[in-house]
């Protein structure tokens, strides 16, 4: 049987009998007495469901299914359906909630700029990617109007157009974003803005890079190219002219196998960032080494002197006999003859530290933070004349940080010039 024919059938039960105890009542008592305590009966059934609707009234007003309000006859099935409903709603509520939360914390770990707008570009939520692009703090923020808070004119224009279908490249607080406004919803519209000032530098460095190798790489080439027709078109050009060319082509042939091996060094030691193979350096045999290698290359011009004190340490020994060595070889093409060149080796309160100090032509400071990028020379002709290519400081800068060093460079001009190597504490091999 349906509960809405039991609902009916129980209901016309007790109104039956109500009227058989009226009638009862009326027949032992008189109908004046069966009358009232019908009308008794009937108001007190009225009463009591007054009482469930207002019980009812109450639990809409704050419905919880912990609070539910019991009944009796067909109160129990109206409370019984109620109950179910609101447990549903209840869980489905709760499933909401934590989708929600799962949405906004995968929003909040996003490396994108996101903004939920209204119809009017007022601020709903944003995360804080976007805090960050945009200056925005949704704690102050929110509610405010988004064209308000981002103040720029190509901004202003991109929303006065609506042409959302492509993307609007913003220079916005020394950074490059791109920007894109994606409407959903009736009233909604998204914002989303991804940062790109970092591959920008990147792109740039790599054509500034690629029109710099190629401009070194040209000066020899042309020289070798130009002696090869000056023999090709003089086939009996006298000995001495003939081996002068020569050594001037070696010398530049040289110039350009130093360069490539110099890149191929850089772009080593770029692509492999997270992988640094370490072992035990002894410094004292690698700088002896080193020492030896300067003497060589001064050839008596310069009085190199080696200090050395500090402790082994750990890392690789390819990647850190590379940059002392650079720090050593730029010390004695930049000093003049009869100078002096110090080699140091010590331990420091930070940590070892090694120094190449000179008594040089020096450097003056507008050069000094500019030292490290690829092909930066203080002075090209005297870069020339010293066959530097320009990338030595660079693969130190590379080397050094990937041991989580730091380079450190105190230069006078006329006076002289101080650069050091600065590694942490945890390097050191303990004895």
């Amino acid at each position: 049987m349906s509960p809405r024919i039991i609902f009916w059938v129980s209901n016309l039960v007790r109104l039956l009998m109500v009227l058989l105890g009226a009638a009862f009542a009326a027949y032992m008592w008189g109908i004046k007495t069966g009358l009232v305590l019908g009308f008794l009966t009937i108001a007190v059934l009225f009463l009591i469901q007054l009482f469930y609707l207002q019980r009812l009234a109450d639990w809409l007003d704050h419905p919880s299914s912990s609070r539910l309000p019991d009944g009796s006859g067909a109160w129990t099935d109206i409370f019984s359906r109620l109950y179910k409903l609101r447990r549903g709603d209840e869980k489905n509520q709760a499933e909401l909630t934590e989708w929600l939360a799962r949405f906004r914390q995968a929003m909040t770990l996003l490396p994108d700029g996101v903004v939920i707008m209204d119809d009017v570009l007022f601020l709903e939520w944003c995360n804080p990617a976007a805090e960050h692009h945009l200056g925005l703090s949704l704690a102050k923020d929110k509610g405010m109007r988004v064209t308000n808070l981002v103040r720029s004119p190509e901004f202003m224009d991109y929303i006065i157009l609506g042409r959302y279908e492509t993307p609007l490249t913003l220079s916005f607080r020394d950074r490059k974003l791109i920007t894109h406004i994606i409407p959903f919803e009736n009233r909604r519209q998204i914002l989303v803005t991804h940062d790109v000032t970092e591959s920008e530098r990147i792109d740039m460095m790599r054509r500034d890079f690629i029109a710099n190798a190629s401009h070194e790489l040209r000066t020899p080439l042309t020289v070798i190219n130009g002696f090869l027709e000056i023999a090709s078109l003089q086939p009996d050009l006298d000995l001495p002219t003939r081996n002068a060319h020569l050594k001037l082509m070696s010398e530049q042939g040289e110039r350009m196998q130093r360069l490539v091996e110099d890149m191929l060094t850089l772009t080593r030691l770029e692509s492999m960032d997270h992988l640094l193979r370490t072992e035990v350096i002894h410094m004292h045999g690698l700088l002896d080494q080193i020492l030896q290698e300067a003497n060589a290359l001064s050839a008596g011009r310069h009085q190199i002197s080696l200090v050395c004190e500090g402790p082994d340490i750990r890392g690789s020994a390819d990647e850190i006999r590379s940059a002392l060595t650079n720090l050593v070889t730029n010390a004695i093409r930049y000093t003049p003859e009869n100078g002096q060149i110090q080699i140091c080796w010590v331990n420091s309160a930070q940590g070892p530290r090694f120094s190449v100090q000179d008594n040089g032509i020096g450097i003056s400071p507008e050069h000094i933070s500019r030292l490290t990028e690829r092909f930066y020379r203080v002075d090209k002709s005297r870069s020339r004349e010293t066959q530097g290519t320009g990338l030595g400081l660079a693969i130190v800068k590379h080397v050094l940080l990937r041991h989580n060093a730091a380079l450190l460079i105190e230069s006078i001009p006329k006076e002289g010039s101080k650069f050091s190597a600065q590694f942490p504490a945890n390097v050191i091999i303990e004895a």
